[in-house]
């Protein structure tokens, strides 16, 4: 399990971004970079940096991913047949974690990846506590039932903050997968460039 060591929200505001679309996000209200050099202006970005600022923006969307399973991901998505941006996507939407995030049983992704860690989800049945496991298409992850009153669950029930996307299909606290989305189809808060983090690992 990998942890995270830096306060989440400095990723926010090293992007300029509120990649998760949160009201919390301290970009909201201070759109500088963090630490004591934060407000100095800033230079033009390299190609370099425009394609390694749109890897990092992708990966710290999903949370804990380490760079090590990043691209392990954009291997497996070259090896498929079809555009390597759009079966980057693909994969990461597959995510377990990212599903039950969807699926809004809970605020926030790294919340995401503590339900499953914890033992709170079940995937066809069986529970799993793997935030990284893989699901396909009709397959059934649901909370289970002595959980469903955790308070975070409640409150991301109650949130207005996302929809649920159409490739989920989610009836109380069972969400079934249908479909593996397509870029288009995944509600990101910001513009997110596969094709560019494809660039990145092309150089």
């Amino acid at each position: 399990m990998t942890k995270r060591i830096q306060a989440k929200y400095k990723i926010d505001r090293r992007m300029g971004e509120n990649i998760w679309g949160r009201s919390k996000s301290p970009v909201n209200t201070r759109d500088y970079g963090p630490g004591q050099h934060g407000q100095r202006r800033k230079g033009k970005l390299s190609d370099y940096g425009i394609q390694l600022r749109a890897k990092q923006k992708l990966k710290g969307y999903y949370g804990n991913i380490t760079e090590k399973q990043f691209r392990r991901y954009y291997d497996e998505a070259v090896r498929r047949k079809g555009d390597t941006g759009e079966n980057l996507i693909g994969i990461l939407e597959c995510r377990l974690d990212a599903v039950v995030y969807r699926a809004k049983f809970v605020p926030t992704v790294f919340s995401s990846r503590q339900l499953v860690n914890h033992g709170h989800v079940t995937v066809n049945g069986q529970r799993c506590n793997i935030p990284s496991r893989m699901v396909g298409p009709d397959d059934v992850i649901e909370v289970r039932e002595k959980s469903r009153g955790i308070p975070m669950v409640i409150e991301a029930g109650q949130s207005p903050e996302r929809e649920i996307p159409e490739y989920i299909a989610v009836s109380g606290f069972k969400a079934t997968y249908v479909r593996v989305p397509s870029l288009d189809e995944v509600p990101y808060p910001v513009i997110m460039e596969p094709n560019l983090v494809v660039e990145f690992y092309s150089r």
